[in-house]
């Protein structure tokens, strides 16, 4: 069978199938060489796969990242019409695609179909000396889309049509994603959520309003929602709340004109040792105040990590009744306020930091006011 064409086969009767995990996740951006090697040296991503016009495609250029278990995919336009440049002259550099890996691409399509999603590429394989992959797609929020990657029968190190290569990134010790961020227009949280319970069957996992997170100047509703596979997906659905303020929400979606990602979670074995090999390697994190330290002890209690350590890289710890997490988040990547990155390590804890939505917020609003956009 030719790349691209329709499987040959019968449609299997209905049945729910579970998504696996996060496949990948596809960046569209402007310069998908320059992006790749900020990835691969800041953040210590490899680089695995590469396709564009050496391996016949002529349209685009990708490169595929990975660490751990997380796979990134830088995609740049060559020709300035078609949906990357539409895309990137709309956005800037932001996600294209959340891919879920499935045991079965066709069965997940139109299961997702006939519960309301709206198609974007039907049921196609793809394949290569290294074998086959089969890939359907929907449509979610704004222009992000979600694929169904089933790779069961595939040996190469990304997707056909890729060659395989490698330049080493050194790593910085985080292994898979904890959670994606998407924030959405003021009043379709509930829309939205309510979407992925009847597409995916997800489940709200937790809640959080505006006397949860906010400041004296701006506020957001946030709902989590989870499913998959031993809960192995998890999206936070962000809408803006009315403040005396824009807040960050308000300052995502107008610049990247329209509901997308906000930002992306990263676990780590060893936060300590990650964050400060991103510091090193130049990763811009946003940074607490200093009075956040000072009641640190008293509020989490007993941790296992040095606790002036922790102040120093700026790390952030939060509790819940299932143990304890450690986070931080680095500035916007982009020129344009959206996309940013949290590194997370959790002890137990099943929670996002509810203790330290204060300490973020004020130290977004800083950055914020440095823009002119608080």
């Amino acid at each position: 069978m030719k790349a691209g064409t329709e499987p040959d086969l019968a449609a299997p009767e209905y049945r729910e199938t579970s998504l696996e995990g996060v496949d990948h996740i596809e960046f569209f951006v402007g310069n998908a060489r320059q992006a790749a090697h900020f990835y691969r040296t800041a953040f210590g991503f490899d680089v695995v796969a590469y396709q564009g016009p050496e391996t016949g495609v002529r349209d685009r250029a990708s490169y595929a990242l990975r660490q751990g278990d997380v796979t990134l995919v830088m995609t740049a336009p060559l020709t300035p019409d078609g949906e990357i440049a539409d895309h990137v002259r709309l956005h800037g550099d932001g996600v294209r695609t959340l891919a879920f890996t499935v045991d079965d691409a066709f069965a997940a399509f139109q299961d997702a179909v006939s519960r309301g999603a709206r198609p974007v590429a039907e049921p196609h394989v793809l394949e290569d000396q290294r074998g086959a992959v089969r890939l359907a797609t929907v449509r979610t929020f704004g222009d992000t889309v979600h694929t169904f990657v089933e790779r069961a029968e595939y040996g190469g190190s990304f997707l056909p049509g890729y060659r395989d290569e490698f330049k080493g990134g050194a790593g910085a010790g985080l292994r898979l994603v904890d959670h994606c961020v998407c924030n959405v227009e003021l009043t379709r949280m509930d829309e939205w959520v309510s979407w992925y319970n009847r597409v995916f069957g997800f489940d709200v996992f937790q809640e959080f309003d505006e006397s949860d997170i906010a400041t004296q100047y701006s506020a957001l509703r946030s709902k989590v929602v989870r499913g998959g596979r031993e809960g192995r997906v998890t999206f936070p659905i962000n809408e803006p709340a009315k403040g005396l303020r824009k807040s960050q929400i308000d300052e995502y979606l107008d610049y990247y004109h329209g509901p997308g990602v906000q930002h992306i979670a990263l676990q780590s074995e060893d936060i300590v040792e990650s964050v400060d090999w991103l510091r090193r390697q130049g990763a811009e994190f946003l940074r607490a105040p200093d009075s956040y330290y000072e009641s640190l002890p008293e509020r989490v209690g007993p941790i296992d990590e040095d606790m002036q350590r922790l102040r120093e890289l700026n790390i952030l710890v939060d509790r819940d009744e299932h143990g304890y997490l450690l986070q931080i988040f680095t500035r916007p990547v982009e020129d344009r306020p959206t996309l940013f990155f949290e590194v997370i390590q959790r002890k137990g804890c099943r929670g996002f930091g509810k203790g330290n939505f204060q300490a973020l917020f004020q130290a977004i609003e800083r950055e914020q006011e440095a823009r002119g956009n608080l």
